[in-house]
């Protein structure tokens, strides 16, 4: 696309009147709502811990939910903007390919990955899912929708389009690169007894792409406590020496982790591991028990089945009522300037039976490794939650520039995520954030960084000096000048 018309001039899959339709449509509906009215995307999913607002004129993009075509000589894939990772895989397998970073839920979209940052286990040599974007076509403030390259009139969006969030407008179609994949990936469970050890593997292995001689395709690491962690390094089979192991039913994988020294999985229950379980959090829901999981129905250990009922509670708060009748708080509060409202349902972190007031902590954040270990003994000592998920990343190409997101492309960073609720000090009310704010000036001293896609608390002078102030106000100027989407901070902080 270009800046005056709809069709970009030197856009590869120019001639797809199905896409060129979809966008002429999604330019038009846009374009009918009134000029006043703040515009957001409509998603039937979402993987947003932060409230969101009510008031906002939902766009629907629906239309851009399909995988438009594989090239397998190039390894490209060309998709729409809201498809879910789970049908991009679906498409991509069949031709020995995957995404080069594929995020852990189902439902992910594509665009929100590449907007939101995303992160996986192969992100210590492939980066995140925007650095594998070739080109996006995106539907910004005014209507127009612009073709966007590394290079050219638009690389401005391109390039700051990571960690937008949607504010600077929605990427309708995205051409990506792929890799191959075998049929099977081969899994060690490394222990380690401590974080320092822990972090010295993890820079090893991002530099060497090793470890033990062997080489590293996916890791990740499960933290079960201070001194108890495990690496788990996954490398492409063609074959399975194995037994083939099959966490889609009874068998829990993060379970697995600490009771077996290697494992091996097709390639798509690979990917999807994480997601039966939705990490760790399904136990709340009672599926992990294991007389609820044999009735459960196995097509429904999924994460956004879990989300559906969140959702569901959230709405007619019968958790939050229960709590009351106990004479508890909530155990989520209402979120800084959105609907928030109870998430009982998160798993509780340690200190149950502590003062009644709980406070919601779910975020990854990202460290330098060689800050990991200070990080996690931080942790420990005023958080307290296990377990905890690690990823390392590394920046894909050190010459690119993300600017709403900007990392020292020579350093790899571990991410760490960490979902529940833990008891706030007597005398601390649970809406004010008190470990949340912790944790994230905390991150901050270490020369990190956290996602947005969970609650935050910065200040707004802080949050844009962080996150790409004037490079951030430039581009939302340009691309959304009549302010039809919500800025960065409001939506990611005020829950906008």
């Amino acid at each position: 696309m270009d800046g005056d018309g709809l069709l970009a001039q030197g856009d590869p899959t120019a001639a797809d009147g199905r896409f060129a339709q979809a966008a002429d449509s999604a330019s038009r509906r846009l374009a009918s709502i009134p000029d006043e009215a703040r515009v957001r995307v409509a998603k039937k999913t979402s993987n947003l811990f932060r409230g969101r607002s009510a008031g906002a004129h939902e766009l629907d993009l629906s239309e851009f939910s399909s995988v438009y075509s594989i090239d397998s000589e190039n390894r490209t894939a060309t998709v729409g903007g809201l498809t879910t990772y789970e049908d991009l895989v679906a498409a991509t397998l069949p031709h020995g390919l995957v995404p080069l970073c594929v995020p852990q839920l189902r439902t992910i979209t594509l665009g929100g990955a590449v907007t939101g940052l995303g992160i996986e286990a192969a992100s210590f040599r492939n980066g995140c899912p925007h650095e594998s974007v070739l080109s996006m076509d995106v539907l910004t403030g005014d209507g127009t929708i612009v073709h966007s390259r590394p290079d050219g009139r638009y690389s401005d969006l391109f390039h700051g389009f990571p960690n937008s969030y949607g504010t600077l407008g929605y990427a309708l179609r995205l051409v990506i690169e792929l890799e191959p994949a075998p049929g099977f990936v081969s899994l060690r469970h490394v222990p380690f007894g401590s974080a320092a050890d822990v972090a010295a593997a993890i820079a090893a292995i991002a530099r060497d792409g090793l470890w033990d001689g062997e080489r590293v395709d996916y890791v990740d690491g499960t933290v079960f406590a201070p001194d108890e962690t495990y690496l788990t390094l996954g490398q492409y089979a063609d074959v399975a020496n194995n037994p083939v192991s099959d966490y889609r039913g009874m068998r829990i994988y993060y379970k697995s982790i600490q009771q077996r020294s290697s494992d091996i999985l097709t390639v798509n229950d690979f990917l999807w591991r994480w997601d039966t379980d939705w990490f760790w959090c399904s136990r709340p829901f009672g599926v992990q028990n294991p007389v609820i999981r044999r009735l459960w129905p196995k097509s429904r250990l999924r994460s956004d089945v879990y989300w559906r009922i969140v959702a569901w509670d959230r709405r007619f708060g019968l958790s939050a009522r229960a709590d009351r009748l106990r004479g508890r708080l909530p155990l989520l509060p209402r979120q800084r300037g959105g609907v928030g409202g109870p998430l009982p349902l998160l798993p509780a972190g340690r200190g149950v039976g502590g003062p009644p007031a709980r406070e919601p902590v779910v975020q990854d954040v990202e460290v330098p490794v060689d800050a990991l270990p200070e990080f996690m003994d931080f942790f420990h000592r005023e958080v307290g939650i296990t377990p905890v998920w690690l990823c390392p990343l590394r920046q894909r190409d050190p010459a690119a520039r993300w600017p709403l997101y900007q990392f020292d492309p020579d350093t790899t960073y571990v991410n760490v995520g960490f979902w529940s609720t833990v008891p706030v000090p007597e005398g601390v009310e649970a809406e004010s954030g008190t470990i949340n704010r912790r944790i994230e000036a905390e991150v901050t001293r270490l020369g990190g960084r956290k996602s947005l896609y969970s609650t935050s608390f910065y200040p707004r002078d802080e949050f844009y000096r962080i996150y790409g102030k004037d490079q951030y106000w430039n581009l939302k100027h340009k691309y959304d000048p009549g302010g039809r989407f919500a800025e960065l901070y409001d939506k990611c902080v005020g829950g906008a």
